[in-house]
């Protein structure tokens, strides 16, 4: 098994690697072909840094001393402190030491494009030294006590200690939950669409909020004494996923009592489908009862549900005719 398995690296070495290397070089030979015959593409390191700045352009007129002045501003080791190396292939082709042949233009050594510009930083006393420029970690943070942020003014948390002194209730959660439904409230105002339960236009024609939100399960009687009663929905609760029959359609109960407008009144069951396999979008006659987009919702007899673990799964079966689904 050894020996097989070094005969298929030594077989992807021998073809798909040296393919792979073919497919990322295949254009290298063209790559500077539409650039001045003045300019030269270099790559940029140094000793201190993990940073590499790729392709920088610099003309062959340009002299060692004002490549010293473009190295310092892009690493802060100035030019006394430059040890210049010129690296080709992984190979240094020669050495720069600080002073030397500042007046030399780089047309002068003969440079081909790609080739790698590296500074050793001399400096004892570089700034770039062990990370410093780089290395977030030597940052010191600033951490503020809780007691020193309870004192502030003006904060979220100053603001929350407000909002609560106004209302037992608050909490920052129930605050987004609200924010949210409101702009989804003023955004379906907008477009025309009815709005969500609980949400109203006033006389000055804005979006209010007219109770926290609509009882899911209704304790109404129904007129209807034939109509299924609370026993055909018992043990259905809001929030629980099902399985709806025909067609073990899946989705969440969004909706359990009493709906006297729909199919001879008495209990049912709205369900948020899954999947575009309902009839309804969680309203009845113009009433809504839950919020559901066109062809997601539906309203079920109890005797249809199952509840328990159903996770969504993709499933568009046929649908059958039934008395008990409106």
């Amino acid at each position: 098994l050894k020996r097989h398995s070094n005969t298929m690296a030594g077989s992807m070495n021998n073809s798909d690697m040296i393919a792979l290397r073919q497919y990322i070089t295949a254009r290298d030979e063209v790559q500077y072909n539409n650039l001045h015959k003045s300019t030269l593409m270099v790559d940029m390191t140094h000793s201190n840094l993990k940073q590499r700045h790729v392709e920088i352009r610099l003309d062959l007129s340009t002299k060692i001393a004002d490549l010293r002045d473009v190295i310092k501003r892009k690493t802060g080791t100035g030019p006394g402190f430059q040890l210049l190396q010129f690296i080709l292939g992984g190979k240094v082709l020669f050495e720069v030491p600080p002073g030397r042949e500042d007046e030399r233009m780089l047309g002068y050594f003969g440079l081909e494009h790609g080739v790698t510009i590296h500074c050793v930083d001399l400096d004892p006393n570089s700034g770039s030294r062990n990370g410093q420029y780089e290395d977030v970690n030597l940052v010191k943070k600033y951490v503020m006590s809780d007691e020193e942020y309870n004192k502030r003014k003006g904060t979220l948390r100053d603001w929350e200690r407000q909002q609560k002194a106004k209302d037992s209730t608050f909490t920052l959660a129930k605050h987004a939950r609200e924010h949210r439904e409101m702009m989804e409230a003023q955004r379906q105002a907008k477009l025309g669409l009815p709005l969500p339960t609980g949400f109203e236009i006033d006389s000055n024609g804005e979006v209010i909020r007219v109770r926290e939100e609509r009882i899911a399960e209704s304790t109404v009687k129904s007129p209807n004494p034939d109509a299924p009663g609370e026993e055909s929905v018992e043990g259905i609760k809001v929030g629980m996923r099902c399985e709806v029959r025909p067609g073990s359609r899946r989705g969440s109960i969004k909706y359990v009592g009493i709906i006297d407008k729909l199919g001879g009144g008495g209990y049912w069951c709205g369900v948020e489908f899954d999947e575009p396999v309902g009839r309804a979008d969680g309203s009845v006659k113009g009433e809504r009862y839950f919020e559901a987009m066109p062809g997601y919702g539906g309203f079920v007899r109890g005797k249809n549900v199952e509840v328990g673990d159903f996770p969504e799964r993709d499933i568009l079966d046929e649908l059958d005719d039934s008395e008990d689904e409106l």
